[in-house]
């Protein structure tokens, strides 16, 4: 098996260093979002899109109203390690890619965290999971909303909280609740580890920035405004009837 536990696309929990302080704080960012997924899902049947290795379907999971649970993910290495560590009769896991998933039954709850930034066409997939919701079945979705693009080479969008928003809108979906987080940076702390390396983020940044513009306008506003730090929102939003 090929996971990187120290890759920037997903997390594999017991191969993270202890001692890597920047890598531990992500996952409890993402195992809170998960926990707080679990509380807002419709119960029912449960697609989490873009599982990783499967140990947040797992934390949905221990709300009983949850469940039947598929995981899907397009790395069979992830879902390899899911199948191994996770899949029981409450849930099991396919190595697909999300657009292409087919399912008549629908789902009553669909979980798709730090996906969206990652897709060429975040409209295209969210019409996908609207899709694939029963009527009045909820998605539970998160993303970055101060800038990613410029430092992680495998984020396609930036959002903003509006700009997410507004997405979930132009698909007819209406906001239940929503949860944000800020990841505090310490300075040259989050380079100790393995997780955090340059030679992992985007390579010759200065000329990204020479040719998207934008994007260093927006690190330095977001960096005036917030200081070094991270910010996150799920939305919990739910088909019509």
């Amino acid at each position: 098996m090929s996971l990187d536990p120290d890759s920037l696309e997903r997390l594999v929990p017991a191969a993270l260093d202890p001692a890597d302080a920047a890598a531990q704080a992500t996952l409890a960012l993402h195992v809170e979002r998960y926990e707080w997924a679990a509380r807002v899902a419709r119960p029912g049947r449960l697609l989490d899109c873009a599982c990783g290795v499967g140990y947040g379907t797992a934390i949905l999971l221990r709300n009983p109203a949850l469940g039947p649970a598929l995981g899907v993910d397009v790395s069979p290495d992830a879902v390899a390690h899911a199948t191994a560590h996770y899949a029981g009769p409450r849930a099991r896991f396919v190595a697909c890619d999300a657009l292409a998933l087919d399912d008549a039954d629908g789902f009553d709850t669909i979980v798709s965290l730090e996906t969206i930034e990652h897709v060429e066409s975040p409209e295209r997939l969210v019409a996908k999971l609207v899709s694939l919701l029963r009527p009045g079945g909820r998605l539970v979705a998160s993303v970055p909303t101060t800038p990613s693009v410029d430092l992680n080479p495998h984020h396609r969008t930036d959002f903003t909280a509006a700009s997410f928003r507004a997405l979930g809108a132009r698909h007819g979906l209406v906001e239940r609740d929503a949860f944000v987080q800020v990841q505090r940076l310490a300075l040259g702390g989050a380079w100790r580890g393995r997780r955090f390396t340059a030679a992992k983020l985007r390579p010759n940044l200065p000329g990204y920035y020479a040719t998207h513009p934008g994007a260093l306008a927006r690190r330095i506003a977001t960096t005036l405004r917030h200081g070094l730090a991270n910010h996150y929102l799920t939305v919990c939003w739910e088909r019509a009837s």
